[in-house]
């Protein structure tokens, strides 16, 4: 019920205060990208049900063959990139969190069709709600592997505490202000997860 309160509080509190801030980002993604505005993307939240993820556009439509995540630099536009370093385009994934889909510390929600391929103990990362950050972008973000992000989730269900929630917001200000591990080597995304190799085996 703490974590609720302070989800709702934190959010409506963030979107009064930054609305001249979304004002302005979704005039110029307008101008710049044109519609849609907006991201939106199933993604699987507490206990692996689905719902909708909202953020602000920062790459161009796929053309057709550029789906793969390799793809992702040159769909990225100069603007996508500048609001990507900011954590811009994640300001309506509060909205997400008002309507209890997310909470604002979790581990971040990922792909549907990545669902088939955890292993047992990696899926335990759905057992609590997805977040906008989480133990994980604050240990590295998109620059540490697939199976790194995957034991810094677990991790964080398992020690899960308000204190430890208050950390990783504190250190989340402190990666954006940095804007450390925001891509991928050279990729501005992650690759896709194919499963982990141990698994595999």
């Amino acid at each position: 019920m703490i974590k609720r309160l302070f989800d709702i509080c934190f959010s409506l509190t963030a979107l009064l205060m930054l609305f001249p801030v979304l004002v302005c980002v979704y005039i110029v993604v307008l101008i710049t990208m044109g519609g849609p505005v907006l991201f939106r993307q199933e993604r699987p939240g507490l206990g692996g049900k689905s719902f909708f993820l909202y953020k602000f556009r920062t790459m161009t439509v796929p053309k057709e063959g550029e789906h793969a995540a390799e793809f992702d630099s040159v769909r990225t536009t100069p603007l996508g990139k500048i609001m990507r370093s900011l954590s811009l385009d994640e300001f309506p994934t509060f909205i997400n969190v008002l309507t209890g889909d997310m909470s604002i510390v979790g581990p971040r929600p990922l792909l549907v069709r990545y669902l088939d391929r955890y292993s047992p103990e990696q899926a335990r990362r759905h057992d609590v709600k997805p977040g906008i950050t989480g133990w994980a972008q604050v240990n590295g973000r998109n620059a540490i592997s697939w199976e790194e992000k995957f034991k810094f989730d677990v991790w964080y269900v398992d020690n899960y505490s308000f204190m430890l929630d208050m950390k990783i917001l504190f250190l989340t200000v402190l990666k954006v202000i940095k804007r450390d591990g925001v891509d991928h080597g050279e990729n501005v995304t992650m690759p896709e997860f194919m499963g982990s190799s141990d698994d595999k085996e």
